[in-house]
């Protein structure tokens, strides 16, 4: 079922919004060579203490994870795409890490993913990060009140195919409101003109995110970690954005 949202809640959902993006923004500035991804863990509970929010990713249990999730963040570094779980691992110079988090204040949830690079750059693993900021930007462009699910997707996976990367269709965006998952599922490859109508009060996590070389995947021994299989690195951008009669706001 997909739940049309009043302009009120929308705006009760603009908080959870903002604490969603400023952890993300200190997470990022704090990922840095040297530092543990317990360290970034420990930060993301802190935070969420101290605003008095709850993790949507504590206790969570979907049938394709291996038992409930026991940590507040998804972090995945290089090749892991999706789901990672934070561990003892000090980044490195060159690490790619995506910071995929999600939680719910005054009982309203947003979710929202960014890709950074440790130290040193290499140009390549610039243009996957920007392919994906980019799919992004036309996926929300394409959210507008009129147009159907089926464009989003297709604007997302025309982006990824300028870029020449192949698009999973296991995992992608998703309605949002008073839990992290609902209807509607947003594949990030689609065909224009066909799925659900889009209408104001629609709220959902739009979220590119490919591997350099291939679009099949493996899964870590932890149940959860998704990983590209052949080990080309991923990257992963989403937003949380609600649709209102002028069309698609970013709530994250």
């Amino acid at each position: 079922m997909i739940e049309l949202h009043t302009p009120a809640e929308i705006e009760q959902l603009r908080a959870a919004g903002r604490f969603v993006h400023d952890t993300l923004v200190t997470l990022s500035a704090r990922a840095a060579v040297g530092v543990n991804l317990l360290e970034l863990e420990e930060c993301a509970r802190t935070a969420i203490a101290d605003r008095g929010a709850v993790s949507c990713y504590w206790d969570y249990a979907p049938s394709f994870g291996n038992g409930p999730f026991r940590n507040v963040i998804c972090l995945s570094v290089n090749d892991a795409a999706q789901h990672g779980l934070p561990h003892d691992y000090v980044l490195r110079d060159g690490d790619m890490l995506s910071l995929d988090f999600a939680a719910s204040v005054d009982g309203w949830v947003a979710d929202a993913a960014v890709t950074v690079i440790v130290g040193r750059a290499d140009p390549a693993d610039h243009r996957l990060i920007r392919s994906t900021q980019e799919a992004l930007a036309a996926g929300i462009a394409a959210s507008e009140p009129g147009n159907r699910i089926g464009d989003v997707s297709a604007a997302i996976g025309q982006v990824a195919a300028d870029y020449g990367y192949p698009v999973n269709h296991e995992f992608g965006g998703h309605g949002v409101g008073r839990t992290m998952h609902e209807d509607p599922f947003i594949c990030n490859d689609g065909r224009a003109g066909r799925g659900y109508r889009i209408r104001p009060g629609m709220v959902f996590a739009l979220e590119p995110w490919w591997a350099k070389t291939t679009a099949r995947i493996r899964m870590d021994p932890d149940g959860w970690t998704v990983r590209s299989a052949d080990g080309s690195r991923a990257a992963h951008t989403e937003h949380t954005i609600a649709v209102t009669a002028d069309g698609p706001v970013i709530l994250t």
